[in-house]
C-alpha cells in the first residue's frame, strides 16, 4: 500500500518526459507511479480546461480543488484506486469547510463535526479575524476521510517577496494548524499531511543552510536561529515533534524519520539554472504523520529519479499486517472500513458536465439506432469536412431534390442535370490553356539560366495569340508569366554575360560572406575557469528575449557566484559555476574584428 505526492508543476507537463510520453493516456500514467493514493500539487488548470481523460481515469476516483479567480494557477488532485484497500468515505475543499458544492453537504457527509473546523477551534482572538474564504479560495487542500486515516493534501502558498503575501501565508498556516488540531484533538483522529509545504525542515533540507549557518556565526548569532529567522522556516520546526524543550508539535516528519542523516534529500530544483544535474535544492515537499499512524508505515522516501517537474515525488509505504502492543496479529484489511458504495459526492464523476456528456452520448446512440441511414463522419455538426475529404455523390436525375436556397417554380422529375455541356466544354478549354502556360522542364537541365531561357522562349511564342483577347483570364494570366520569365531571364543573362574574372571574384567574396555570417561561434572562456562557456537563450518575456548569451558551463552548487551583490566573496565556492556573462552578439563582432585584424 503506497501513499504518493508530487508537485507536478502542471498537469500537462508531465507527458512531455520520458518515461510518461510513451504512456497512451492518463490512467498509465497514474499507474506507473504505482500507488494506491496519489496526490498532486500544482494542476495549473481549470475544470473546465480539465480533460475528461484527466478527469475520470477509469482505475480511479478522483478529487480536486481549483482556484476561484486565478486560471492555470495552484490546484490540487487526489487519485485514489477504486480496488485498493483504503477507499474515500468523505470528502471536502479547503480547510474551513466553507466551500461547498450544491447542494450542501450534509452533516452526514462531512468530514468533521462543526466544532473540530478552525473558526470553532481558534480561541485567540488576534486568529479569529482570518478570512476564510480568501484562503480556501486558491485551490491549495483537499481533506478526505479514508477511515483509518484522514489524508489533507497541500499546496501551501509561497510568500511571493510581499507583505501582504507573506500575511496571507501565514493565515494558510494558523488555518491549517487548526483544522489538524480540531481533528486529533477533538474527534482523535488519525491524520497524515502531505504536498508542497514551501518551508524547510532543518538546516540538512536547503542547499545554501551550511552557508547560512556559517554566515550567522560570523556576524556573532547562533546559525541554527539564523535560519529560523523566516517565519515559514520557524512554523514548520515548531509543528514537528521534537525533543526541544517546550516543543508543542503533533506531526512527525516519516521520510526524514527513516532518514535522519541524510545530505542531499532534496526535492525541488531550480531549473532554470539547471540546478537538478548538481543536486542544488531544497526539500520542501513532506508527508507528515500523527504518532498513531507510525506503526503501520513500512518505508519512506524520495523518488529523484523520476523527472517530470521540478520537483520529485514522495512516498510512504504502508504494512499489510502489524504487531499491537499486546502481540496481536492485525491486518490493515481488517481496520478499514469496505464501503462498497459510491465515492463522496464532490469526486469528479458527479460533475455537471461529465454527467451531460454522458446523456448526450445515449441519446446519439438511440438515434443511430431508429434510423436506417447512418451518417458518416463528415456530416457531424462538430466537424467540418476537409478540403479534399469524399463528399456524397449527387443525387440521380430521376431523384433529384429541390435547391435548399433557390425556389424553382418549373421543377419536374424529367429536369435535365443543372450543368451544360457548354460549362464543362468552357472549364476544359481554361485547363488546357493553363497546362500550355507551364514551362516544361528539360532534361539533364544545368543552370538557371537555361530554365528561364527555356521558359522565356516559350512564353514568347504563345504571346501573340494570349495578346489577341486581353479580357480572357488566361491571356492576362499568360501576359503576368511572361513578364515575370522576362525579370527572371534578364537577370541570369546579365549574370551570364559577366566577365570570368570579375565573376570568379563575386562567387569568392560572396562565398567568404557567407561563411563569416554562417560560421559558429567559438565560446568564449570563462574568467575564473578558463573553461568554454556555454550558450544560452532568454526566454523571459521582455525587450531581450529571443537574444543569445554565453554563461559558464559549471553546474550550479552551494556557494555559486551569484555576482557581488548576491554572493559575499568569502562565500564563493570556485568548483561551481562562476559570474562570467557575455552576450553573442558581442562575441561575434569580436570574431569579425580579430578577422579584419588578420587580414
Amino acid at each position: 500500500m503506497r501513499i504518493l505526492t508530487w508537485n507536478i508543476n502542471g498537469v500537462r507537463t508531465i507527458p512531455q518526459y520520458h518515461p510518461w510520453n510513451t504512456m497512451k493516456t492518463h490512467d498509465d500514467i497514474l499507474n506507473l507511479l504505482q500507488a494506491d493514493i496519489i496526490c498532486f500539487q500544482e494542476m495549473k488548470t481549470t475544470r473546465q480546461n480539465l480533460p475528461k481523460a484527466v478527469g475520470l481515469p477509469p482505475s480511479y476516483h478522483s478529487f480536486f480543488s481549483f482556484p476561484l479567480q486565478k486560471n492555470g494557477y495552484s490546484g490540487v488532485a487526489v487519485y485514489a484506486r477504486t480496488d485498493s484497500l483504503l477507499q474515500p468515505l468523505k470528502a471536502e475543499e479547503g480547510l474551513s469547510g466553507v466551500l461547498q458544492p450544491k447542494p450542501p453537504l450534509s452533516p452526514e457527509e462531512r468530514v468533521s463535526r462543526p466544532e473540530a473546523y478552525p473558526d470553532q477551534v481558534l480561541d485567540d482572538t488576534s486568529e479569529l479575524d482570518l478570512d476564510f474564504p480568501a484562503l480556501d479560495s486558491e485551490g491549495r487542500a483537499l481533506v478526505i476521510d479514508f477511515g483509518l486515516l484522514v489524508l489533507i493534501n497541500l499546496y501551501c502558498p509561497n510568500d511571493g517577496g510581499d507583505e501582504e503575501r507573506f500575511r496571507y501565508k501565514m493565515d494558510f498556516h494558523r488555518a491549517l494548524e487548526a483544522r489538524v488540531r480540531g481533528l486529533v484533538e477533538i474527534e482523535h483522529r488519525e491524520v497524515l499531511v502531505v504536498g508542497d509545504l514551501n518551508a524547510c525542515a532543518g538546516v540538512l533540507d536547503h542547499a545554501e543552510g551550511s552557508i547560512l549557518v556559517a554566515r550567522a556565526e560570523a556576524e556573532g548569532v547562533s546559525g541554527e536561529d539564523a535560519f529560523y529567522s523566516l517565519g515559514a522556516h520557524r512554523w514548520l520546526r515548531d509543528w514537528l515533534i521534537s525533543d526541544e524543550p517546550g516543543n508543542k508539535g503533533c506531526l512527525v516528519d516519516v521520510v526524514r524519520r527513516f532518514w535522519p542523516e541524510r545530505k542531499g534529500m532534496y526535492t525541488c530544483w531550480n531549473t532554470k539554472i539547471s540546478a537538478r544535474e548538481s543536486n542544488y535544492g531544497t526539500r520542501i515537499d513532506y508527508i507528515l504523520a500523527t504518532p498513531g499512524l507510525l506503526p503501520w508505515i513500512k518505508a519512506a522516501n524520495i523518488q529523484p529519479e523520476l523527472k517530470g517537474s521540478d520537483h520529485c515525488p514522495v512516498f510512504v509505504d504502508l504494512h499489510d499486517e502489524i504487531i499491537d502492543a499486546n502481540g496481536v496479529v492485525v491486518k490493515l484489511r481488517d481496520v478499514v472500513p469496505h464501503p462498497g458504495g459510491e465515492p463522496p459526492r464532490i469526486a469528479a464523476k458527479f460533475w455537471d458536465e461529465y454527467k451531460q456528456r454522458k446523456l448526450d452520448a445515449f441519446f446519439g446512440k438511440k438515434v443511430v439506432e431508429s434510423s436506417s441511414v447512418v451518417q458518416p463522419p463528415s456530416q457531424s455538426p462538430l466537424s467540418v469536412p476537409a478540403a479534399n475529404e469524399a463528399r456524397p455523390s449527387a443525387p440521380p436525375a430521376t431523384a433529384a431534390s429541390p435547391n435548399p436556397t433557390v425556389k424553382r417554380k418549373s421543377s419536374t422529375l424529367q429536369d435535365p442535370p443543372v450543368a451544360s455541356s457548354s460549362s464543362k466544354k468552357l472549364k476544359k478549354d481554361k485547363d488546357s490553356a493553363n497546362l500550355q502556360l507551364r514551362p516544361k522542364a528539360k532534361k539533364g537541365q544545368t543552370s538557371l539560366a537555361s530554365f528561364f531561357s527555356a521558359g522565356g522562349t516559350q512564353q514568347k511564342s504563345q504571346s501573340p495569340a494570349s495578346s489577341s483577347s486581353s479580357n480572357d483570364p488566361a491571356a492576362v494570366a499568360a501576359d503576368t508569366l511572361d513578364a515575370d520569365y522576362k525579370l527572371a531571364l534578364s537577370l541570369s543573362q546579365e549574370s551570364d554575360g559577366a566577365s570570368g574574372s570579375s565573376q570568379v571574384k563575386g562567387k569568392t567574396k560572396n562565398k567568404q560572406a557567407w561563411t563569416s555570417l554562417l560560421a559558429p561561434i567559438q565560446p568564449p572562456r570563462c574568467l575564473v575557469h578558463g573553461e568554454p562557456a556555454k550558450e544560452l537563450t532568454v526566454n523571459k518575456p521582455g525587450p531581450n528575449k529571443g537574444k543569445m548569451f554565453f554563461v559558464c558551463a559549471r553546474p550550479v552548487g552551494p556557494g555559486y557566484d551569484r555576482g557581488r551583490a548576491e554572493r559575499p566573496r568569502e562565500e564563493v565556492d570556485p568548483q561551481w559555476k562562476c559570474d562570467f556573462f557575455k552576450w553573442s552578439s558581442e562575441v561575434r563582432l569580436e570574431m569579425k574584428r580579430k578577422e579584419s585584424e588578420s587580414g
